[in-house]
Order: C-alpha cells, then sequence, then structure tokens
C-alpha cells in the first residue's frame, strides 16, 4: 500500500516559523534539532547539546525550542512542506504511526545505520526498542525522554488506614479493598484516582495483561486496525471503576495531567500516574510516598507482563539537497545520545527510564537506585517478562483524538449515563470512524 508523505499530513495546521537549511561554517556540518522540552528539561537536552559539540569537531548541533508536543508537530509537517525541515526532531509516542506513514520525509534509524551510524538496536530496552520499531524490526527513530505508568500512594494515609504501608496493593481487587479502607477511616479525601486515564487504564491496562487495545497487533501490522477495547477484560476493568465511583473509593478528576496536584498537594491516597512524577514528588510533597508497580486482574493473566512507554523519541528529518555528510552527522548525534553515560546523565537528571540496558547497568554501578529506593521500579515494570504483539505498544493514526472520545464515553458513564460495556462499545465504534478516515488519507 502506498502511502502518503508529510505533504498530504494532518488537516487544519497552522502555519509555523520555518528555518532555513542552515550552511556550513568552515569544514563543520550543521545539525538543526527541534525539541519540546522547558525549564529543567530543557536545560538538560541543552547540556547534551553541548556536551556533543564539545566531544568531537565535525558536527556543530543547535538544540531550539518550539513549542509543546502538539505544536512541535505542527511546526514540522509545515517545515517539511517548504522543504525546510530541520535534520531532527523530537515527537511525541502518539505520533509515531504518523511518522512512519510518512514515508520518505522521514530518515530511519535504521537507515542511518546502514549509512553507518554507530547505533547497536540490540542496547535498548525491549520495550522501549518495541515501542519505536518498523514492522520488520528496525529503528524507526531513536528513543529518548522515555516514561511509564507506575501506581503511587501515600505511606502516610495507608497508616492511618491500618494497612502495611510497605505492603501497596498487588491486583485490583487489593486496590479496591485498600480503597474501603482508607475511605472508611477517611485518611485521604480522595482514595483512588488517576491521571492519564487512556493511556493507563485502557492502554497500559491492556498491555500488562498481554490483551489487545486493538487488532492488526495493535496497529503495528496494518492501516487497517480496528480498536478491541470492548472486550470482557477492559469492560469488566472499566465497570470496576465506574463501581468504584459509585461507592466513594474512586473518583474520576480529569483528563490527561489535570490530576496530578492532587497526589502532590496529599488529596489522593493512590494515584496512578507517569513513573516522571517523582522529581515533582521529590522537591513538592510534604508527606511519606512510594512508588509500586501496575496492579493486574489475576481472573485476566496469571502474571503480569511489561508495560508500555510513553515520552518522545527522536526522528531524523529529509530536505530538498540534504547531503549524506548531513545524515551521517545527525546519526552521530544518536549515537552519542544512546552513549551509557548520556543516558544515565539524562535518566538521572530528568525522571525519565534509562532507554539502554547499558545505561542502566551505569546507574547501578554508580549507586543511583540504591540512593532512591524504588527508582528501579519503572524499568523493572518495562523488562517485565517476554514483550508482546499486545504490549509492545500502540501503532494507531490519530490516537490523541481517539483517546479524547475515550474521555468522552468514560465520562459520560460517571455521570451515569450509561455503563461500562455501552461506554467502550460507543468508544469503539467512534474510534474506528477516526482510523477508517486516517486509513483513508494515508492512500495514495
Amino acid at each position: 500500500m502506498k502511502r502518503r508523505t508529510l505533504l498530504a499530513g494532518t488537516a487544519a495546521l497552522a502555519a509555523a516559523p520555518l528555518i532555513r537549511p542552515a550552511r556550513a561554517q568552515a569544514a563543520k556540518t550543521n545539525v538543526i534539532f527541534w525539541h519540546a522540552m522547558t525549564g529543567v528539561l530543557g536545560e538538560q537536552v541543552a547540556k547534551l547539546a553541548n556536551g556533543f559539540n564539545a566531544s568531537q569537531s565535525d558536527v556543530t548541533l543547535t538544540a531550539i525550542y518550539k513549542g509543546g508536543y502538539a505544536d512541535l508537530m505542527t511546526a514540522t509537517i509545515a517545515a517539511f512542506r517548504a522543504g525546510q525541515a530541520p535534520n531532527l526532531v523530537q515527537i511525541f509516542e502518539v505520533g509515531t504511526e504518523t511518522m512512519i506513514a510518512a514515508g520518505k520525509a522521514v530518515k530511519t534509524v535504521a537507515e542511518l545505520i546502514a549509512m553507518g551510524a554507530p547505533i547497536d538496536p540490540k542496547v535498548f530496552i525491549p520495550a522501549v526498542r518495541g515501542y519505536y520499531a518498523l514492522s520488520n524490526g528496525g529503528m524507526a527513530s531513536m528513543p529518548f525522554n522515555s516514561s511509564t505508568a507506575i501506581m503511587w500512594y501515600s505511606k502516610d494515609a495507608f497508616k492511618k488506614a491500618g494497612l502495611d504501608p510497605d505492603k501497596p496493593p498487588v491486583t485490583w481487587q487489593d486496590v479496591v479493598t485498600a480503597g474501603r479502607a482508607i475511605k472508611a477511616k477517611n485518611t485521604a479525601e480522595i482514595p483512588v484516582t488517576t491521571s492519564w486515564f487512556s493511556w493507563i487504564q485502557l492502554e497500559q491496562f491492556s498491555a500488562i495483561h498481554n490483551v489487545p487495545f486493538a487488532s492488526q497487533g495493535n496497529g503495528f501490522d496494518g492501516l487497517d486496525a480496528v480498536l478491541e477495547i470492548n472486550a470482557k477484560p477492559q469492560v469488566t476493568h472499566i465497570q470496576r471503576l465506574l463501581d468504584m465511583a459509585k461507592e466513594g473509593t474512586f473518583k474520576y478528576t480529569g483528563r490527561d495531567n489535570v490530576p496530578d496536584p492532587i497526589f502532590l498537594a496529599g488529596k489522593s491516597a493512590i494515584q496512578f500516574n507517569s513513573s516522571g512524577e517523582r522529581g515533582d514528588l521529590v522537591k513538592s510533597a510534604k508527606f511519606d510516598w512510594a512508588p509500586a508497580l501496575l496492579p493486574y486482574d489475576p481472573d485476566v493473566i496469571k502474571s503480569p507482563i511489561n508495560s508500555i512507554i510513553g515520552g518522545a523519541s527522536i526522528w531524523a528529518m529529509t530536505a530538498p539537497n540534504r547531503t549524506e555528510a548531513d545524515y551521517k552527522a545527525t546519526g552521530q548525534f544518536l549515537a552519542f545520545l544512546a552513549k551509557p553515560e548520556n543516558v544515565a546523565g539524562w535518566a538521572e537528571a530528568t525522571g525519565y527510564v534509562p532507554v539502554t540496558v547499558p545505561g542502566k547497568e551505569l546507574m547501578q554501578t554508580q549507586g543511583f537506585f540504591q540512593k532512591n529506593p524504588g527508582s528501579e521500579l519503572p524499568i523493572q515494570q518495562l523488562q517485565r517478562g517476554e514483550v508482546t504483539p499486545n504490549s509492545r505498544g500502540i501503532r494507531l493514526g490519530r490516537l490523541p483524538e481517539i483517546r479524547n472520545i475515550i474521555y468522552e464515553e468514560f465520562e459520560k458513564a460517571i455521570q451515569g449515563q450509561q455503563d461500562g460495556k455501552q461506554a467502550m462499545d460507543n468508544a469503539v465504534e467512534r474510534g474506528n470512524a477516526v482510523l477508517r478516515q486516517f486509513q483513508r488519507s494515508m492512500k495514495a
């Protein structure tokens, strides 16, 4: 099947400031890297860029902040259309299918490796590598800032409720029991809540239970994938949350990261969120907290497998008149990022997980995990079991739009307008319509 490039893109993209292809200065090759990192994260990106420039004399890399993830993707598409795409761009994980479907707009990492980039795909943590893999297993993009979802809980709230603060819930049945104990003793305003509802309670839930989120290997194997989140495991879980909401042990507190401040303020006893929340907790939390693995339902699986990643990866872009030297310079920077000391340094400074096994081992050797108890849990969860077609990630076009549909249907259910089965049936029907629109847009 022929696929369109980013020239077809997504509809209604706003115009974005473009950059002119950099001219070589002296004997150096210039590489432009657009990213979405601000604050401390932006400072760490600048540190990596400066470190790369100081490590060699052939390439000058310039890192440029281009706005949040959505704005950055819009700017990238506009730049490619004008023939002025940057050499490298950071794209959030839900944009992966759109980038792969972009065809000649991108130069995959597998292609850069074939051109001589010293990057070894085997060093990357399988769950991370798999998310950004092509259908043949080759690397599409360079994993960069990766996180996963875990369970955070208040040890203070557990103690006051008579629960063992050193034994967090392991199964969803345990979560229900803990929620009831916390409510009975009123040790937290909200017993259980969640950030990133669709990502954690459906995408991650499906992965660790080894059940499909969508057909065609969660979209990896074809654009004709259909959603399968109205199957029994997911429906049972959604109905469990709705039942908990009715009894006051679970509270839906908003979309995406809107609920984040609730746990930081000590208002919830259990909150599901990104593993990247650690940095904010270390800095701001005024109570005793701890991380735990995502709970599982033993009625669905006896032993849970790996969770999937969030965050973003780095893509190499094509442009008219871009030379082989340009692509080799691009691959040189990506290889620099994959060095163990850079993987470890980035993870330690930001709270993201190390994306390579050597990077993780270096953190271990340096004593980071020992000095920061629980910081290794996300990595253990990502490496748990064997990666399957259901746990390598989700490769669906317009996934952000599908997530919004899921939010809308669950919110109707929370308001008592429908049960869990109807909510998921509606989400599947509406989401599949979006997938078919995307499939048609990718045809020549």
